[in-house]
């Protein structure tokens, strides 16, 4: 500790936010290593600032450092600057609690939320003077684990990774933790170890696989090497939502990060089914915590952090079933303490006067939804089961109370999109523009502001949308040139994200093992943080493609067939394939699925995990 200390030190007024690098925050978790039998470094592959505010790292931090002879601490991606500055002066990546190198743990584990991460996790292997191909690390620690939602398709970075660790970590790290424990006396080898972690529940080991391709290219068979290993790794699912484990506390950062406040985590899954969204759909059965529980946690972590800002974490907490009586009381609690409860992920269907009341104290800067297509048939081709009628009336309620800021989220590139579907973006803008002044005066904001973003479809695994092509670049160029075009107001604000970004990420998504080495080579390039629009560079990654002899194309835009073996089959996130295939379908003739709360539609996620509206999904399905 004492000499990376002493190191860093000269090193912190060199750079951007060294509280980035220093640790010794309120609520970091200090252990007598001697003690300690197990050492788990946890990487989130970005910078300090998004890092800090992700609610898996804050649960498996507290969850690992409940033993007394477990230490779990954190790494985070460094900036340019501070990077390399480490190599120039001999820093090895090391953990903000102990300044340990981190090449020294038992388990080095990354948290894999987006795609374009990918290049980090090799430079933060290499930085911590690891070789970053699993191959190349012969020994049995550090073991090098994977987890997060890419890991629905690890198979583009498994050469990278010892394991994977599929669905919900809180009961899997606890047994794979447990079983290195119990094995670490007698030495195994790395394979021993990892052949005895297979026999976990949702552990994956991608060295225990092998892959064979058709002559064009796709993937023909993915097997084990082993008949004792299962042909198919079955994701873990927290069964019991109100008795999982919640931190008591977070560590509360010295600088200040992108969501700075405490986190209560109300619900899992969703109910929704929206064709394009792959979280929905692997984070399936929905399961909600008791108000009592969301309460107890709410207070706990007020009172322990100090934050005077509260938000509820789901993918979609306007569904909570009792929501208006759990913002009751919630609100006796926040309202007494002066703590702002905020409530992100609304829906718009299930907008009311009565919720809108609840969170105006909050939230009068703005609100934020997202219908995501222009048009009613295209909106029924992604399943949003939104109306315009509903869009009209929910912005008509907050114009009525108060609000003149009104966000809305959109896509560009989905399935059987038409230039018509494009243009209606601007036009709905238009109309919500129009109806504000519709108002009058004296019920209306002083000012109106409409905002559209519009984000570059990524067709997904997991999702109906898996078989589907993405557009092109130039088509996008295209459409985001015809929205400015039909924008007409300068109460209208537009926004787009990059298409290149896009193209990579729709490649990574559903790549196969092939694309370990121009990732590699990409690394080698000098791609980096590379979700960083200052830091992307095209034009390295169209190299590395090119130097492997990749087609971009063949993983982003192209459409599979049915019964294509997909790089992640072999993967079990028990939302059946024909589920898939049966909503891809009814896509193309634009006709909805009713969601869970109003009856089951057979996704398969009921046979083996019903949430609260799976009840009698057993019968409906078998």
């Amino acid at each position: 500790m004492k000499e990376i200390q002493q190191k860093i030190e000269p090193l912190l007024l060199k750079t951007q936010k060294p509280a980035r690098y220093i640790g010794g925050e309120l609520g970091s978790i200090i252990k007598d290593k001697e003690k300690v039998d197990v050492r788990f470094a946890f990487c989130f592959p970005d910078v300090y600032d998004v890092g800090m505010s992700h609610l898996g790292m804050k649960i498996l931090y507290g969850l690992k450092n409940q033993r007394e002879n477990w230490w779990c601490e954190r790494v985070f991606m460094p900036e340019k600057d501070f990077e390399k500055m480490m190599r120039e002066n001999d820093i090895p990546l090391y953990a903000l609690e102990s300044l340990d190198p981190i090449r020294d743990f038992d388990f080095i584990g990354f948290t894999l939320q987006y795609e374009l991460s990918y290049t980090n996790v090799l430079e933060m292997l290499d930085l911590a003077g690891l070789p970053v191909f699993s191959r190349d690390r012969r020994s049995l620690t550090p073991i090098v684990v994977g987890g997060g939602p890419c890991v629905c398709n690890p198979e583009p970075i498994a050469d990278f990774f010892d394991l994977f660790i599929l669905g919900e970590g809180e009961e899997v790290n606890i047994e794979l933790l447990e079983l290195y424990e119990k094995m670490k006396p007698d030495s195994p080898t790395k394979e021993e170890f990892l052949r005895e972690a297979a026999k976990i529940e949702g552990i994956y080991v991608p060295s225990l696989y092998d892959v064979t391709y058709n002559d064009n290219g796709t993937v023909k068979n993915i097997f084990p090497k082993d008949e004792q290993l299962p042909k198919r790794i079955k994701k873990r699912v927290i069964v019991d939502f109100d008795k999982v484990y919640y931190p008591d506390s977070f560590v509360v950062p010295f600088t200040s990060i992108v969501h700075d406040r405490a986190v209560v985590e109300v619900l899992r899954g969703c109910i929704r089914g929206c064709r394009f969204c792959q979280a929905g759909f692997i984070y399936r059965p929905f399961r909600e915590k008791n108000i009592d529980t969301i309460k107890n946690e709410t207070k706990c972590l007020c009172e322990q952090t100090g934050y005077e800002q509260v938000s509820l974490s789901s993918l979609s907490t306007s569904d909570y079933t009792e929501i208006e009586k759990l913002l009751n009381t919630l609100t006796d609690y926040t309202d007494k303490e002066n703590i702002n409860l905020s409530l992100p992920s609304l829906r718009i269907d299930n907008f009311s006067d009565e919720l809108l009341e609840k969170i105006a104290s909050v939230r009068k800067s703005g609100l934020t939804f997202a219908p995501e297509a222009g048009t009613q048939r295209l909106r029924d081709v992604i399943n949003k089961n939104i109306t315009e009628d509903e869009i009209i009336n929910t912005c008509r309620m907050a114009f009525a109370a108060g609000y003149g800021n009104v966000k809305l989220y959109f896509m560009l590139g989905l399935p059987d999109e038409t230039d018509e579907d494009v243009v209606a973006i601007a036009e709905l803008a238009q109309r919500i523009v129009n109806l504000y002044y519709e108002l009058p005066r004296e019920n209306r904001a002083p000012s109106i502001q409409v905002s559209i973003s519009v984000a570059t479809f990524v067709p997904k695994p997991f999702t109906p949308f898996e078989f589907e092509p993405q557009t092109s670049p130039e088509e996008i160029d295209r459409k985001q040139k015809l929205i400015m075009d039909s924008i007409k107001s300068k109460k209208i604000r537009f926004s787009y994200h990059q298409q290149p970004v896009s193209v990579l990420e729709g490649v990574l998504a559903r790549g196969d093992r092939r694309l370990s080495d121009a990732i590699y080579t990409a690394w080698k390039k000098g791609c980096t943080l590379d979700s960083w629009d200052e830091h992307f560079r095209p034009d390295l990654w169209d190299e590395a493609f090119n130097e492997c002899g990749i087609d971009k194309s063949f993983y982003a835009n192209r459409r599979r067939d049915y019964n294509e073996v997909m790089p992640w089959n072999h993967l079990d996130y028990l939302v059946s394939h024909e589920f898939f295939v049966r909503e891809n379908k009814k896509a193309h003739q634009a006709i909805t699925t009713r969601n869970c709360c109003e009856g089951c539609s057979g996704c398969g996620i009921g046979k083996e995990y019903g949430g609260i509206y799976c009840g009698n999904a057993k019968k409906s399905e078998s």
